[in-house]
């Protein structure tokens, strides 16, 4: 059996995140002074030090999210475990693409840092403030949470925006249409049905300003071809090629982030049993718990954790 790679997304940071891999490890530090100098500011004060409403800004989250990522990944090189050694594939959720190709060197980390401040300004930038919104249906399995989604377009913007694991699907798009879905679930059978704290309704076709944005930072940027294969939110299967990997990138910010499926292809086709989360947080280890049960997951996000990355590598 085999090993993937994944990376979070928005919603896994924190004040603080990262600073003991770089207190810990000098190639890591070497990760956040590269982000910060790509950025022309100090991106690593805000995310070791806040404010948290600051870091929550989707064009700080983004950017900030990858380099914590990325000196995990630099740590766990420190300790011999190189990822074109160790995982198979790699995949990543929305932002956490670009960490994940990033990491298996399709991306340097100066371009996915400014290619993310892109992206987050212009999803911030794509809808009014206030206009848009993002819902969690629970308990509706992703045909049913789509249909309703549907019944509450009525003429506006509402989609399935991520599927992130059974029973667990966000919805995104014009405010009012995503609050006419929360009831609508409710009628339909869901546990719960809430309002997320985002400031923008990504991933659904309210954000085809950012996707054209996005298409002309990623024709100019340098994409290689990764050392393993991405599985593609957008597609739930692999790819390789830099010019697809920028056409799905592009895709990604208006399309459904299609993750329990693509957790479903690494754990079935892929013939991968042991995911590691490399980042911020445990979210995408959680869900993994969830959509695969014969998988095992750990998350690899602090030096604390290496024995246990070490453990579930079986090295």
């Amino acid at each position: 059996m085999a090993n993937a790679f994944v990376f979070p997304g928005q919603g896994s940071q924190t004040v603080g995140m990262g600073k003991a891999l770089a207190d810990a490890y000098p190639a890591a530090r070497a990760v956040f002074e590269e982000v910060d100098d790509a950025l022309g500011e100090k991106l690593s004060a805000l995310i070791w030090d806040g404010p948290e409403d600051a870091l929550t800004l989707t064009a700080n989250a983004q950017p900030a999210l990858m380099a914590v990522s990325m000196a995990a990944i630099r740590a766990l090189e420190a300790e011999g475990i190189a990822l074109k050694d160790h995982a198979a594939y790699v995949a990543g959720h929305s932002l956490g693409e670009y960490s994940a190709l990033a990491a298996a060197g399709s991306l340097s980390v100066a371009d996915a840092a400014r290619l993310l401040r892109t992206r987050g300004e212009a999803m911030q930038k794509a809808v009014a403030v206030g206009a848009g919104a993002m819902a969690a249906l629970l308990g509706l399995d992703f045909e049913a949470a789509a249909a309703v989604a549907e019944e509450a377009a009525e003429g506006e913007v509402c989609e399935a925006a991520n599927d992130n694991a059974p029973g667990q699907v966000v919805v995104s798009g014009h405010r009012t249409a995503v609050e006419r879905a929360l009831e609508i679930a409710k009628t339909k059978g869901a546990k719960r049905a809430v309002l997320l704290p985002v400031s923008a309704p990504f991933h659904c076709a309210l954000m085809k300003p950012a996707a054209a944005v996005m298409a002309e930072a990623l024709a100019a940027a340098t994409v290689n071809a990764p050392v393993v294969p991405l599985v593609a939110n957008v597609l739930a299967a692999p790819i390789t090629d830099p010019a697809e990997i920028r056409a799905r990138l592009v895709e990604q910010v208006t399309g459904t982030v299609r993750w329990r499926e693509s957790v479903t292809w690494l754990t079935t086709a892929g013939g991968v049993d042991r995911i590691l989360e490399v980042g911020a947080g445990k979210v995408l280890s959680g869900l993994v718990k969830r959509i695969a049960k014969d998988a095992t997951a750990a998350s690899m996000g602090a030096p604390e954790d290496i024995a246990g990355a070490r453990a579930l590598l079986r090295l």
